[in-house]
């Protein structure tokens, strides 16, 4: 029986294909394109009627100026963290601004004679997604600017999940950069809209925002990606793992890179009283992963059944921690894990041999303030 219910959730399209996206309501913001120079922040994920947005839209005579690219780059290939180039997109010619690297926020001068912004990203409803903070920068500098910005809403593949600590704003990194949980249970729209209500943006500047809004869409509403939203979430079932497996990019675990099945399992080659076994290698998205070319030992969580509206799975991370033999060396260095989990709580809760039940007792408060807030600025219920 769960086979089958995981099946269900990993290829759920065909019974929520009704959903219409932001970018598929042209009626509604090509009107405002017209005449007008626009730029766009994209990347594989922005598909309208089987057509990238780009191509779409110079089809349609819009005056598109500049592609601004995200993490992983315009066409999605590039390895998390890695440094993206600015260059040109040989279909239309169109000039590529990366944003991500130094230059993660537009410039006046990248903005230079733009009437227009328009946003078209998939997200997946996690804070450590950096696309969020893509869209932060570009309202700000949207704002600063005085350009419209237009976002093209999608669903929030998490969209019905609410879960982890609130961000400790003294832990802000490119990572996460406001103080929301983990899993925050908002589209992208409705989170452009808390950005701009709360105040967020450096010196508390307003983006002129517009959220093409999504139709038959609920926050309970299952919804399966055709297209995989950036290199290592490659399916539905990596998708609802990435905000528990993700803890293990602080650790010396794998949390699956440099296989096929990245966010679906997860080991170390010291982790040998586990059957299981995977080898990390040099691929696209992962040309350097952790433990490339060792034999892993760990887990595999590809028969696992996920809750659609569940939480956050601590027991991954204690069960590694608890049976992995060089303690002292479990989390790496840099504390990327306290970027992560959004303070040093986790970690310390972790060591002191907390459970999970403990863990997420202490993330309660901050998780009811945050449903009150979030409640303001939803657009679908």
């Amino acid at each position: 029986m769960i086979k089958k219910i995981v099946l269900l959730l990993l290829f759920p399209l065909f019974l929520f294909a009704n959903v219409i996206v932001g970018a598929e309501k042209t009626s509604e913001y090509l009107p405002l394109l017209q005449g007008k120079n626009v730029a766009l922040v994209v990347n594989q994920s922005s598909v309208v009627y089987g057509e990238h947005l780009v191509d779409a839209l110079v089809r349609q005579n819009i005056n598109v100026k500049k592609i601004f690219a995200p993490e992983h780059g315009f066409r999605g290939t590039a390895d998390a963290g890695a440094y993206i180039k600015n260059g040109v997109d040989r279909a239309t010619g169109l000039p590529i601004v990366s944003l991500y690297g130094k230059n993660k926020k537009p410039s006046r001068n990248d903005l230079k004679n733009i009437d227009v912004l328009l946003f078209d990203i998939q997200d997946v409803g996690v804070r450590f997604y950096t696309y969020l903070s893509t869209l932060h920068y570009i309202m700000e500098a949207g704002a600063e600017n005085n350009i419209e910005l237009i976002v093209l809403d999608r669903p929030n593949p998490n969209g019905g999940r609410i879960d982890g600590e609130v961000l400790n704003m003294q832990y802000t990194s490119f990572v996460g950069m406001h103080p929301i949980p983990i899993l925050y249970g908002m589209t992208i729209g409705e989170y452009a809209l808390m950005i701009n209500g709360e105040g967020w943006l450096q010196r508390g500047v307003q983006a002129n925002l517009k959220v093409v809004k999504l139709e038959n869409y609920t926050h309970t509403t299952p919804y399966s990606l055709g297209i995989k939203p950036s290199p290592n979430l490659p399916n539905d079932l990596s998708i609802y793992l990435y905000p528990s497996l993700a803890f293990f990019e602080g650790t010396t675990f794998s949390a699956g890179r440099g296989t096929t099945q990245q966010f679906q399992l997860y080991g170390s080659p010291y982790y040998t009283k586990k059957n299981f076994s995977f080898t990390p290698i040099s691929r696209e998205g992962a040309k350097s992963p952790k433990h490339q070319n060792k034999i892993c030992y760990g887990v595999d969580l590809r028969g696992e059944f996920i809750e659609p509206n569940g939480g956050i799975n601590l027991a991954y991370l204690l069960d590694a921690y608890k049976y992995y033999p060089y303690k002292k060396k479990f989390f790496l260095n840099n504390r990327f894990i306290d970027k992560l989990a959004g303070s040093n709580k986790l970690r310390q809760q972790v060591l002191a041999g907390k459970s999970a039940k403990q863990i997420k007792q202490s993330w309660q408060k901050g998780l009811d303030e945050f449903k009150a807030l979030r409640k303001q600025y939803l657009l679908y219920p």
